[in-house]
């Protein structure tokens, strides 16, 4: 009987962790801007300006606003958030509709439209996730966001031991966590993508923090023995993917 009760509680903790992110909490929202050349700057104006008091005035909460530290695509990404899907479609209707929207709109666009693409992808946290404060600190810090793609039926095990062991070394080597994501059911990479944002002091802080993780004893064991628990390596091939974020000065979270 001690033998079968070894199996069973681990499984029901792995199913614990399948059922993360429970569709009825506060949705986030990621946007992917690219801007056409040479117009990243206007985009950020009408953003500075404008964009980003319409979306308040119309319920949407502002949460960060990036560029990558290397950004030869003239990209912005930045993040929402709104009570539900419902309110998000609610909050957009109003300010797409909104006449001090579509003046600013046209009036960014005289010399030329400002945005080639945009991407977006609605997010819930996990339940291991730290509550997210949308707060500016005293000096800007660097930001890391991060994208795992687990193998198939593996993503319980990866959120196990990032509740059980990784937030915590992470913490360790003075990385921030800062919040951490799955996509929606209805979302492209739902089931086996695990999103993610750090924040540090900047980019020596950032190389420390790493260095010192990547040869903690500590994880070294708790990435051993989830491999051993899910029977084999939790990600795909290429399966991590790292993008170093800079908050804009307009910013809620810097």
């Amino acid at each position: 009987m001690k033998f079968v009760r070894t199996l069973i509680l681990p499984l029901a903790v792995l199913l614990m962790f399948a059922s993360v992110g429970a569709e009825d909490g506060p949705v986030f929202e990621m946007r992917t801007y690219y801007a056409n050349e040479g117009k990243l700057d206007d985009l950020l104006t009408r953003f500075r300006d404008h964009t980003v008091s319409l979306f308040e005035k119309h319920g949407m909460e502002n949460v960060g606003y990036f560029v990558p530290e290397n950004n030869p695509d003239s990209i912005l990404v930045y993040f929402l958030s709104y009570p539900s899907r419902d309110a998000r479609k609610a909050s957009w209707k109003g300010f797409v509709n909104d006449p001090d929207w579509k003046g600013a709109f046209a009036a960014s666009k005289v010399n030329g439209k400002l945005v080639a693409k945009v991407e977006s992808q609605f997010l819930m946290l996990t339940d291991y996730s730290p509550k997210l404060r949308i707060k500016k600190s005293k000096k800007p810090r660097l930001f890391e966001m991060r994208t795992y793609t687990a193998a198939e039926g593996k993503l319980s095990h990866l959120d196990y031991r990032f509740a059980n062991d990784t937030i915590r070394i992470f913490e360790k080597h003075g990385m921030t966590n800062v919040a951490y994501w799955h996509p929606m059911s209805d979302q492209e990479g739902h089931g086996n993508t695990l999103i993610y944002l750090l924040a540090y002091k900047d980019s020596k802080a950032h190389e420390k923090a790493w260095t010192g993780f990547r040869a903690d004893p500590d994880w070294k064991a708790a990435a051993a023995r989830s491999k051993e628990r899910a029977n084999g390596g939790l990600l795909v091939k290429n399966g991590v993917q790292s993008q170093m974020l800079k908050s804009v000065d307009f910013s809620p979270m810097r």
